[in-house]
């Protein structure tokens, strides 16, 4: 590496990460100004306030605009050093724009792996404190509405429930079937299954077991209730599913949609969508890393204001595509990891042509 590479990978990260610290603890005020109300009302601890909420927020808000704070710090420095003539100096050494681009990609890189390793590892994991802190002082308590619950909860196995209590962590008319090779086997029949947090298993009450071998059948009757582990959590009634995404791992990820597609479940969209999201909005940055510098580097009437409009007008562009691509592949029939990549995909053709009017 050059001098000069150091030197642009150096305004690169610096320029990123004093923007992000300065918008981020703007974004803090703001937050806490709003929810200051709820706190106080709440009772809730400082220590909970600072360690549990605002510290995992953080990342999370972070990550979640990482794409603009990139684009934001390239057009910024970068169309700086075009006005200091600094661009027009490194291009009448004999470097080529192409060469010149190479630390913007090297610390596009930086970012990028940064952001992935947050948004397949460590925010889940933050989320949850965060989440558990939302649930507890700022958000209403969440309420399962379904009824007549049909689930496949492994190969063969499928439950049913007329509906759940989540405050009692009860499900009533319970049943659960086992079939081999489309053959019934054995049902299970309940008045109610009630959750126990402290042997985390489920209490089965006045249940009816039928078995099944060929024309024989065996029918018992429950004197007793009994306590027994199932293929199915009572997370999956007491947590809202839309808050389960935030608060996976990619391998946890992984697990759950596998689970989830066993199951029948129509919500497998959105997980897929969650996941391929974190390696397409790694990719972003080095696409608009490079319509920035393609953008910022040559000298246009306007100066930087016209360099810094143009370029939260491409960025915001970017999450709108985005978030079109996601709703018609959540609501529609597109491919969720076509909808995810149709943005990046967009974005790269704009790219390859800014690319090529590029100042050489």
């Amino acid at each position: 590496m050059k001098k000069i590479d150091i030197y642009i990978i150096r305004k690169f990260l610096g320029t990123f990460f004093f923007s992000m610290v300065l918008i981020l603890s703007i974004v803090i005020v703001f937050d806490l100004s709003e929810r200051l109300e709820k706190f106080l009302e709440k009772e809730a601890p400082a220590g909970e306030i600072i360690f549990d909420y605002y510290v995992n927020f953080v990342p999370y808000f972070a990550n979640m605009f990482s794409a603009l704070f990139t684009f934001i710090s390239v057009i910024f420095f970068t169309s700086k050093m075009a006005y200091n003539s600094e661009i027009i100096a490194i291009l009448s050494t004999g470097i080529s724009f192409r060469r010149m681009v190479r630390p913007y990609m090297i610390s596009a890189g930086v970012i990028a792996g940064l952001s992935l390793l947050l948004s397949a590892f460590i925010i889940p994991n933050a989320n949850r404190k965060r989440i558990a802190f939302s649930e507890k002082y700022i958000w209403k308590p969440y309420n399962f509405k379904e009824s007549d619950i049909h689930q496949q909860v492994a190969p063969g196995e499928f439950i049913y429930m007329s509906g759940f209590n989540i405050y009692a962590k009860r499900g009533d008319n319970f049943t659960y079937e086992v079939f081999k090779d489309d053959t019934l086997v054995s049902k299970l029949s309940a008045n109610s299954i009630v959750w126990n947090d402290k042997k985390e298993k489920w209490t089965i009450k006045n249940w009816v077991l039928r078995e099944f071998d060929g024309t024989n059948e065996t029918y018992t009757v429950g004197k007793e209730d009994i306590d027994t582990v199932l293929n199915f959590s009572v997370k999956e009634f007491t947590e809202d599913p839309k808050k389960i995404k935030e608060r996976l791992t990619l391998p946890e990820l992984d697990e759950y949609i596998a689970r989830q597609k066993l199951r029948g479940s129509s919500n497998v969209v959105e997980y897929q969508i969650e996941k391929y999201k974190m390696f397409s909005g790694a990719f972003s940055t080095f696409i608009l890393t490079l319509i920035g510098v393609c953008i910022a580097s040559r000298k246009i009437r306007g100066g930087m204001g016209f360099h810094l409009g143009l370029g939260l007008l491409i960025s915001f562009s970017y999450i709108l595509f985005m978030q079109f691509s996601t709703v018609f592949a959540t609501n529609g029939n597109m491919n969720p990891l076509l909808a995810v990549w149709i943005p990046n995909i967009l974005f790269s053709v704009v790219a390859f042509f800014v690319y090529r009017a590029a100042p050489k």
